[in-house]
């Protein structure tokens, strides 16, 4: 696989998923000088989830899709949004920020079947019902696990997971796995709050 030319990274505790939109506050001088850049460019730079076990291998190209502030030390509030996954192959220095080559990540040619697409939806769909949220279900399309996987709150670990699986047959069984589990914390969540406001006790009138 061929290796792409050098692209800037920007090592965040966040991982963020293909379609996926992130607001940023870029106040370090290393990472303003790298936006400012790829905003002048109209080109992506690399958001790799970092922690205290390090870089991981594999992050995904953003670009920004919207400047929301920009001030005058060059600190800027932005709005990003997850394209193509990489893999950095090799870690390259001279300049302020940390670049690297990379090489795409590609799916296998294992898509998931029209059951599990449908389920998915569905499972969506009940878990914006529960929290009576206005975000809107994705349209379907060959990425439906990274769309749905986008518009709910997960740890960075599970994300990360995600985004270095290449089979989207076993991405959107996982995200359906999760948005069960999501279901269940709220539906749980919603039954000690009304045992809370009852003392636990029932109401004689």
């Amino acid at each position: 696989m061929t290796a792409t030319p050098e692209i800037g990274l920007f090592p965040l505790p966040v991982v963020l998923l293909p379609t996926e939109q992130v607001p940023l506050h870029v106040f370090e001088n290393r990472y303003k000088e790298l936006v400012a850049e790829c905003v002048a460019e109209d080109a992506p730079f690399g958001l790799v989830y970092a922690d205290g076990d390090g870089l991981r291998e594999v992050g995904t190209e953003a670009v920004v899709a919207e400047v929301l502030n920009r001030f005058e030390d060059g600190r800027m509030n932005i709005v990003v949004e997850g394209r193509a996954r990489f893999r950095v192959d090799e870690l390259t220095s001279g300049r302020s920020f940390q670049t690297c080559t990379s090489s795409p990540v590609l799916d296998s040619e294992d898509p998931a079947d029209q059951e599990t697409v449908e389920r998915a939806l569905e499972l969506f769909d009940r878990l914006r019902e529960l929290t009576s949220s206005d975000v809107e279900s994705p349209d379907e399309s060959p990425e439906l696990s990274y769309a749905l996987a986008a518009r709910v709150e997960l740890e960075p670990e599970v994300k990360q997971e995600l985004l270095e699986a290449t089979s989207e047959r076993e991405r959107l069984d996982r995200v359906c796995d999760l948005l069960v589990d999501a279901a269940s914390a709220v539906e749980r969540h919603r039954r000690a709050a009304e045992r809370a406001a009852t003392n636990g006790k029932v109401d004689l009138g």
